[in-house]
């Protein structure tokens, strides 16, 4: 490499810093919710990034939560003890035996993403929605049927999460909720706790963490990603069947959080790297934005 080589990387390094000061002003001291799941939970290097990510958004003044999910993770335990999942409409079948093997695994996981917060030099408090009242549910029912302790967030007491953020810490939520009635555990799918919690705190920012790149017109054709839309736009989609599966939910989630106080939903593919500060702190952007309001 030559020095005039050296130099233009050097210089590039600049513009990106340059390039995100504007953000840097947009976001300091705003609330923002990452929902992290999928594949970026499971590869060691990804998690790794995806955590250094978060650590630099609160280095830089902002305050993030992380809402966890498990799921591959429960599955592989239940397979484990010789226990098959079972999923209903994307939720999973919990009876007593899953959901202490979900409490667990989902333990195990919250402890490690605190530690790699820890280890990066920055305080994270590890927690559930049972932890001072945060999520409080009732029995969840899909189509009708009964699937177990499974839980849909009725109320959240966000008063914990405003006490860590004070005092500069990353609060790092497991989807468990505590029954309003019977004061049980319940399973929550991490989408809905994410939005819940989002919509507790008038969240600036929700950031879904997917396994695909964001949503598309033509799910078999790349070149359709949709970069940015407005809910109208998004209830649109849902209504005229151009999404489906997995990301009905999560799109009607978006739009749920943005009707009750959320300025703006992000869904990013979680497998790239560091694409939590590509979407905050470059003009591009990745993924695809939901806004309240249309662009014009």
């Amino acid at each position: 490499m030559t020095n005039n080589d050296s130099m233009d990387v050097i210089l590039s390094k600049a513009q990106t810093l340059i390039e995100a000061m504007p953000y840097l002003q947009q976001f300091r001291g705003k609330k923002v919710v990452v929902k992290y799941g999928g594949s970026a939970m499971v590869d060691d290097e990804l998690k790794y990034n995806v955590i250094k990510d978060v650590a630099l958004l609160k280095l830089v003044g902002i305050d993030p939560i992380i809402v966890h999910g498990g799921g591959k993770e429960i599955s592989a335990w239940l397979k484990k003890i010789g226990k098959e999942s079972q999923f209903i409409n994307g939720l999973r079948v919990t009876d007593e035996e899953t959901l202490d093997v979900a409490e667990m695994v989902l333990s195990k996981v919250n402890k490690s993403l605190v530690s790699m917060m820890q280890k990066l030099g920055v305080k994270a408090v590890g927690l559930s929605g049972k932890d001072s009242g945060l999520m409080t549910v009732k029995k969840k029912y899909t189509d009708g049927k009964d699937i177990g302790y499974v839980g849909e967030v009725v109320s959240v007491d966000s008063s914990v999460l405003d006490t860590l953020l004070d005092n500069d810490f990353i609060p790092v939520i497991a989807p468990i909720g505590l029954g309003e009635e019977d004061y049980h555990g319940y399973n929550i799918n991490a989408d809905d706790a994410a939005c819940a919690i989002a919509t507790a705190i008038n969240a600036e920012k929700l950031v879904f963490l997917t396994d695909i790149e964001g949503v598309f017109l033509d799910p078999m054709d790349k070149s359709t990603l949709v970069s940015e839309m407005d809910i109208n736009e998004a209830q649109q989609f849902i209504d005229n069947g151009v999404v489906g599966g997995g990301m009905l939910p999560k799109l009607s989630n978006c739009i749920e959080a943005m009707k009750n106080g959320v300025s703006r939903v992000h869904m990013l593919d979680g497998r790239l790297p560091h694409c939590l500060l590509l979407e905050f702190f470059t003009e591009k952007g990745i993924g695809t934005a939901i806004l309240k309001e249309p662009l014009f």
